[in-house]
């Protein structure tokens, strides 16, 4: 499957959910959609609202972000840390990990090798059901490595 075909069927998704949780499917709410989710650097509501504005010159900063909360409510779009000093939103809801730079702050994705198993803490299931697992490791990326030698 092609990016471009993956993402009309995230965008699809995005309908479905939209209809089924009784929220309109904005041209807004699907252009900020297809920003997250056609990005691979897991922006910030900022670098989004201005990718879109040059498409839509009338969408807001308050637009965005009430659009990329609306996302997560629906389930398909997530903050990828909180302690970052912006959120940064990842609509890759493949099971996956971030490498987080202490740094530069860019977030890297990290998918398991096909050999490779995550494990779950036996007694995590003992605070409740366990929906998904995000693993984040904290370092200093290649990029600021280099610029620091």
């Amino acid at each position: 499957m092609t990016s471009e075909q993956l993402l009309n069927k995230k965008i699809e998704e995005l309908k479905e959910a939209c209809k089924k949780n009784g929220m309109r499917v904005t041209p807004q709410r699907i252009e900020i959609f297809k920003e997250v989710a056609k990005s691979c650097e897991h922006p910030d509501a900022e670098k989004i609202y201005d990718s879109i504005k040059q498409k839509m010159p009338n969408i807001s900063v308050d637009t965005v972000y009430r659009t990329l909360a609306s996302l997560e409510e629906l389930n398909m779009i997530f903050r990828v840390d909180n302690q970052l000093p912006k959120a940064r939103f990842d609509a890759d809801l493949r099971p996956h990990s971030h490498f987080i730079c202490i740094q530069c702050n860019e977030v890297y994705d990290i998918f398991l090798e096909s050999d490779e198993k995550l494990q779950i803490p036996k007694n995590a299931k003992k605070f409740g059901e366990i929906k998904d697992v995000n693993i984040q490791i904290r370092g200093i990326c290649n990029k600021c490595l280099k610029k620091s030698k």
